[in-house]
């Protein structure tokens, strides 16, 4: 329990905080003030990574509408992959005086701090897409099945090569994984691999580069920048003869950066065919990709109803009511077992985005174009 004269301080280093963040641009649409709703619940605050990805700024957007509707006041803020950031973030968050925490963690070991001040203050906390490790303060998760994102990929890839109708190959394959600072990227990659790994130890498929360790092939932040960059180091040292046949990627954005590599060195053009390129979140660049026959396929898992959940889970414990979760057993991040919703992910490409996502309302057709 803090004391009068400490819980002032804090009050008066948060208020500081506050200001240089709004000074440096850093806080979110909305920053630290109370959006929507009319306020009865009182105010939620809600952690998003970054704005540099479409796919967040739809999150925060959706979670903050799910909230208001449900009568609360919003606080949305993103931390721009900055872990520093979104702990002082949620400290101000804290201070503020919040009921609530819905946070997408940045990185998943980092909040072990300040989700403390939260259980000290009695806010529980909603652990959003991105388990959060290393604490007790965690008390729900909403999220996908992510091993099942990963084992849509492999099985697409082994599916457009022809491996599971008789093909042998041998095929040339290229993997890729998250951000080692994310949970998810080890779902992710156990999931496509335990597709994956029979072929590649009967050699019908072949890892020229060598490269298959989760920590040969993480991509730090997501970032499409650095996926290109060891896509190009990759074609230059393992593919002076022979093609790419197929790249597991995790996510649009890498999706990109590997494309960005792949045309460089000629893929796509001069009758040189690019190879499968896999992906995920079904970001509005890669969809028009998948249209235009550069990327091949994407997970798709609809936010909209991510961001319900966790609204829902929110409001739950604040009315003493015990949120619905589908996984018990799956989700331990080191201090305890985190209760968890899981929703169904689904693989879309050039075959299916209109029934998917058109039809279902994540787009509309003249978005796409």
């Amino acid at each position: 329990m803090r004391t009068r004269s400490s819980a002032l301080a804090a009050t008066a280093v948060a208020a500081s905080l506050a200001l240089a963040l709004t000074a440096c641009g850093q806080n979110s649409e909305g920053g630290s003030k109370d959006k929507g709703g009319d306020g009865k619940g009182g105010a939620i605050g809600i952690a998003m990574p970054t704005k540099s990805s479409e796919r967040w700024i739809a999150d925060g957007r959706n979670v903050e509408k799910n909230l208001q509707a449900k009568g609360y006041k919003t606080k949305l803020v993103y931390g721009e992959d900055n872990p520093e950031t979104q702990v002082s973030q949620i400290e101000n968050l804290i201070t503020q005086g919040v009921k609530g925490l819905v946070v997408a963690a940045i990185d998943n070991k980092s909040l072990k701090n300040v989700l403390q001040e939260a259980a000290d203050a009695g806010i529980p906390v909603i652990a959003y897409d991105r388990l959060i490790l290393g604490t007790e303060n965690v008390d729900y998760y909403a999220s996908f099945d992510n091993e099942k994102v990963g084992r849509l990929q492999g099985s697409y890839i082994v599916h457009k090569l022809g491996l599971d109708s008789g093909k042998k190959g041998p095929f040339n394959i290229e993997l890729f994984a998250g951000s080692n600072d994310d949970n998810n990227t080890k779902y992710f990659f156990g999931g496509a691999m335990s597709v994956l790994q029979p072929y590649i130890d009967r050699k019908q498929l072949v890892v020229r580069s060598g490269q298959t360790g989760l920590t040969q092939v993480v991509t730090l932040r997501w970032d499409g920048t650095t996926a290109q960059k060891r896509m190009e180091d990759i074609l230059t040292s393992s593919y002076k003869s022979g093609r790419v046949d197929a790249v597991l990627s995790p996510y649009d954005g890498i999706s990109i950066g590997i494309l960005s590599a792949l045309k460089s060195d000629g893929y796509g053009s001069g009758g040189k065919a690019l190879p499968v390129v896999t992906g995920q979140d079904a970001e509005l660049a890669s969809v028009k990709s998948i249209i235009s026959g550069q990327q091949t396929q994407t997970v798709y898992k609809d936010t909209r109803q991510l961001a319900k959940v966790a609204a829902t889970m929110v409001d739950d414990v604040l009315k003493g009511k015990k949120p619905q979760v589908n996984d018990s057993k799956t989700y331990d991040n080191g201090s305890k077992v985190v209760p968890a919703y899981l929703l169904q992910p689904v693989s879309v490409d050039k075959s299916n985005y209109r029934k998917v996502l058109v039809d279902g309302g994540y787009y509309t057709e003249s978005e796409l174009k």
